[in-house]
């Protein structure tokens, strides 16, 4: 059903587009005051401190962001641009509690079989340009999101049980969402999602044009979204600047309608040290994603701000063996440590030998956690605290090397020196990413630990790209240090890394069949999971699935780093969380507790 856009009026809008020595500049009359709550509306009310209107909050971001299209938005700063300032979800992951919460959606039920959820938008919700919000913008949203010419990134997120959700309109506030199958988690199919203005989008769309509106240079009569803030001004290679959102749907306990900041600054700072400085010296305000190094020179230096550790976030680096099985093209040399690397004992073995609590305290200066699964500290409902974290035994290591005929030899020089059932020498390379520091010194620390096991390692850095291709494509490698991280706590955000047809199923990507007996019984408890409707059911399931990866080692998990971070102390309702976005997650609640006529504290 296509619905033709209806004639939109920017009243409070004095538009003046210019561009001069690349910047795009954007002017508003001066009635953009904040409107009067009505009784009509239905706002959020947050708990917390009470902040205080104005000012303007700087903070920088590592790379310039590519696009303000949540459409299209893959890179990480554009992401943490438009859905951590500039729009909202339908419900929202509470980034500090973990938890669903109403957002958009004031309520909502799920029927007895698990298979529709009926959404109830909050009444006077308004985009940052002024027009309503309604069922037909969630309808068209939708349409646009699963539209395969669209090319969505988040397109995948709705199609469960691989059927699209579809979706129905009740009344202007009330929207039913069908799914082919039951999912666990549906609450959270609805965080991050854009509600799209259909008044601005509808004739993009029908021109197919939408992969290309909204772009950096978007005028901001041209944009519109649901978050605290809105498109302001962008300085090509320098700077991204948003306002406050007048008509933003959330206030604080006594009702004074958030967010309390004027404007939010993103400057695009190239490197973590130029990030480092700037702060230092007054230029921003928050600091995030800092390396241990950093953290500690700030902490030493701290003066008019406050560093703040919030303890491991959901990042987990593993190491991982080629297991693929061998083809034509494999040379002899890597299909016989392919042999050594299919042997379960012998990544036990690998596993035991590593000593964790060193790559924590040498690689993250003791802010991290040294890990024994994927579920990090951080992640506080879904470990299983039943799996064992043993500590470092070579003794254990070379008993169970020799249990799969794995024996030792001794040198010239004196050294010992491992080797297999053929009597050939055990040493093989691990890839690691030239751009990551902590990463080669793990692989580097692994390096030292085998060498006392009589394995022999090389450390082979490569760009990232060319390493990704080696691993998942190629497959010409031998072993690797990764490292990832979900944006949400919840495991069905990692489906395609423990299903065996996950491109993301790093030890052996993109199977047609499980390989092995244990990963088939990953693939079905990972859909059991998925359908079952109970936390308690849920849990069960993968605590499992963790058993099961403690047990056959594909990946032998290291480590996983703090959150480490910082905030002017001026800067008031600072409260770091270890989910994406760390410092900006409640950015409507962050307010300076004195400013001064600049709007800068």
């Amino acid at each position: 059903m296509v619905r033709m856009a209806a004639q939109s009026t920017f009243g409070r809008w004095l538009v003046c587009g210019l561009l001069l020595a690349g910047t795009i500049v954007f002017s508003r009359s001066a009635n953009g005051t904040p409107p009067q709550t009505s009784s009509t509306e239905e706002l959020l009310t947050l708990p917390g401190e009470i902040g205080k209107q104005g000012g303007r909050l700087v903070v920088s971001l590592r790379a310039e962001p590519k696009t303000l299209n949540p459409l299209t938005a893959a890179d990480a700063p554009s992401r943490e641009v438009i859905l951590g300032a500039m729009q909202a979800d339908l419900i929202h992951i509470n980034r500090a509690t973990q938890l669903t919460e109403p957002a958009l959606a004031k309520s909502w039920n799920v029927s007895s079989d698990g298979l529709q959820y009926t959404l109830i938008l909050r009444k006077g919700l308004r985009f940052s340009d002024g027009q309503p919000v309604d069922a037909d913008d969630v309808l068209f949203t939708f349409r646009v999101y699963l539209d395969e010419n669209v090319h969505a990134t988040q397109r995948d997120q709705f199609i469960v049980g691989g059927k699209p959700i579809t979706v129905r309109k009740v009344d202007a506030q009330t929207v039913v969402f069908q799914l082919a199958k039951t999912y666990g988690a549906g609450e959270r199919l609805f965080d991050g999602l854009a509600v799209l203005p259909r008044h601005l989008l509808e004739k993009p769309y029908n021109d197919g044009k939408l992969g290309q509106t909204w772009t950096l240079a978007t005028p901001a009569n041209e944009w519109a979204g649901l978050g605290p803030f809105r498109l302001k001004e962008y300085v090509a290679g320098q700077k991204l600047v948003l306002e406050r959102n007048p008509y933003y749907w959330k206030q604080d306990a006594k009702g004074n309608r958030l967010p309390y900041l004027d404007e939010l600054v993103f400057l695009f700072v190239p490197n973590a040290d130029a990030q480092v400085l700037r702060f230092q010296s007054g230029e921003t305000d928050l600091i995030s994603r800092l390396s241990a190094e950093n953290f500690s020179v700030l902490s030493r230096q701290q003066s008019g701000y406050t560093m703040s550790d919030a303890g491991p976030g959901l990042e987990y680096n593993f190491l991982f063996f080629n297991v693929n099985k061998p083809e034509e093209k494999t040379s002899p040399d890597l299909a016989r440590k392919i042999k050594w690397f299919r042997e379960v004992k012998f990544r036990q073995a690998i596993s035991a030998a590593i000593d964790r609590e060193a790559i924590v305290r040498l690689v993250y200066q003791g802010r991290g956690a040294a890990l024994w699964g994927p579920v990090t500290p951080g992640n506080h409902r879904w470990g299983n605290s039943g799996i064992s974290h043993t500590a470092r035994s070579l003794e254990k290591a070379r008993a169970l090397l020799k249990e799969v005929g794995f024996a030792w030899t001794t040198g010239p020089d004196g050294e010992q020196s491992l080797v297999d059932s053929d009597a050939k020498p055990v040493e093989f390379s691990i890839l690691t990413s030239s751009t990551n520091a902590d990463r080669t010194k793990m692989a580097t620390l692994i390096q030292d630990d085998l060498k006392q096991l009589g394995v022999r390692v090389q450390i082979v850095p490569m760009e990232f790209r060319s390493l990704i291709d080696r691993v998942t494509q190629t497959r010409e490698y031998e072993a690797c240090v990764l490292g990832l991280v979900s944006f949400d706590a919840d495991p069905t955000a990692e489906m395609n890394v423990w299903l065996s047809s996950g491109g993301t199923h790093l030890w052996n990507p993109s199977q047609a069949h499980p390989a092995t007996a244990w990963e088939a019984e990953i693939d079905k408890l990972m859909e059991q999971q998925l359908d079952a409707q109970s936390y308690a059911q849920r849990k069960k399931s993968f605590d499992r699935v963790q058993e099961i990866l403690a047990e056959n080692q594909p990946m032998i998990f290291l480590a996983s780093p703090d959150i480490l971070v910082g905030a002017k102390k001026s800067v008031g309702n600072f409260h770091p969380t270890v989910l994406e976005p760390y410092v900006l997650w409640n950015v409507e609640q962050l307010y300076f507790r004195n400013t001064s006529g600049n709007g800068r504290p």
